[in-house]
């Protein structure tokens, strides 16, 4: 094993090992990333599951090696446990207790491999009465209040469209492992990481909760609004279905908005002169900053404001968002297969002064590296790689 050295690719973890078990969205988001900042990820899975999400996209699985074991057969337990005897770092988001059952839990594979370190990543952890449970991103976003916190007053419960759970469990999940890596550098000893998606989600609603529990009231949907800025919305602008958003932070950006949408007048309305008097007359300010925005366009929006120090962007759409220029490093192209055009995907979304990310590298079809991957990790021949075939290990 290693600490970062012998890189398969450029990274600042480049030549960690990391054993990938994980599916659907939030595990491989996290080894993901992982390879994009230079791991050797080999993912392991099989014909039955490895298309199981229909998203073996490069959101996902990209950087990776992919190696077809059979977990149910005796001869692909072994050699899982073999991988991971040489691996850095496990994860997987199984239900509670599948992988002690394919003998690959942290207790049967930490007494040989004691620098290893074991991420499993369920909906609500691998304690509690909770641990059994099935869980996917909407109703995480139901259980933890998330979706009463959205939207308007008057809604329905309003899910985040994104896969708002997976990224911040995954994201969660890249910390924890650092956090193990500096923590093993210092001692020498890996560490069972039990994460709870659930608990992620809840974490990042702190404000939110820790104010309902004080009042005993459930938090206000604001829906575009804000708790601490005023005047805050979207608001239209000319042509069909354009908009720009405003948010006014300080007494200044304030000032300098009556100006612009030519209100000046309305700086010495003492409705106005707070920011907590405007939050409490927001309709009208409203209204007034509409009748500027309807007229002119959203482009026109953001350009006027931000000269003045205000805020302000106009809506774009996803699309546009992708194919702008001003997106930076974040969306590079993938490697095209089979002749097909290059998509593009998000990248890691910072760059490093003195060294490289690794470049986006397309998915590897399923299976696709289990001999390569076979040989560099455990030193396999050919012919013994053969024998796991007829042994039925590889699928």
């Amino acid at each position: 094993m290693t600490d970062g050295l012998n890189a398969r690719g450029a990274g600042p973890v480049a030549g960690l090992r990391v054993l990938d078990f994980a599916h659907v969205f939030a595990g491989p988001f996290c080894t993901r990333t992982l390879a994009d900042l230079g791991a050797d990820v080999v993912h392991v899975e099989t014909h039955s599951r490895g298309g199981e999400d229909g998203r073996r996209s490069a959101y996902a699985h990209r950087n990776k090696r992919s190696i077809a074991l059979d977990l149910k057969n005796a001869a692909g337990q072994a050699t899982a446990v073999r991988m991971a005897g040489v691996a850095d770092v496990i994860v997987e988001n199984f239900s509670s207790g599948v992988m002690k059952r394919l003998g690959l839990g942290y207790e049967a594979l930490s007494p040989a491999t004691p620098r290893l370190i074991y991420v499993s990543m369920s909906g609500y952890g691998h304690t509690g009465p909770r641990r059994e449970w099935t869980s996917m991103n909407m109703n995480l976003q139901a259980y933890t209040g998330l979706m009463l916190t959205t939207g308007a007053e008057g809604d329905p419960p309003t899910a985040i469209s994104n896969s708002w759970n997976d990224y911040i469990g995954g994201l969660h999940a890249v910390i924890a492992i650092l956090h193990a890596l500096e923590d093993r550098h210092q001692t020498g000893r890996g560490r069972n990481i039990d994460l709870s998606q659930f608990e992620c989600s809840v974490a990042t609603l702190g404000p939110l909760l820790m104010a309902a529990s004080a009042t005993g009231k459930p938090p206000k949907r604001m829906g575009n609004r804000s708790s601490v800025n005023a005047p805050q919305g979207v608001y239209p602008c000319a042509g069909e279905d354009e908009w720009c958003a405003v948010s006014v932070g300080t007494d200044d950006q304030w000032r300098a908005l009556a100006t612009a949408i030519d209100q000046p007048r309305l700086t010495q309305d003492p409705r106005f002169a707070t920011m907590l008097g405007r939050m409490h007359n927001h309709d009208a300010l409203d209204a007034a900053i509409a009748t500027w925005t309807r007229e002119l366009p959203n482009d026109d929006v953001e350009r006027r404001l931000q000269a003045v120090g205000v805020p302000a962007e106009r809506m774009r759409r996803a699309e546009a968002v992708v194919n702008a220029d001003d997106t930076g490093h974040v969306y590079k192209p993938v490697p095209g297969s089979n002749g097909k055009r290059p998509a593009l995907a998000a990248t890691v979304p910072f760059t490093f002064s003195a060294s490289a990310i690794s470049e986006i590298g397309p998915t590897t079809p399923l299976g696709a590296s289990t001999r390569e991957a076979l040989r560099d990790w455990l030193n396999l021949s050919d012919a013994e790689i053969d024998e796991l075939d007829r042994q039925q290990a590889l699928v």
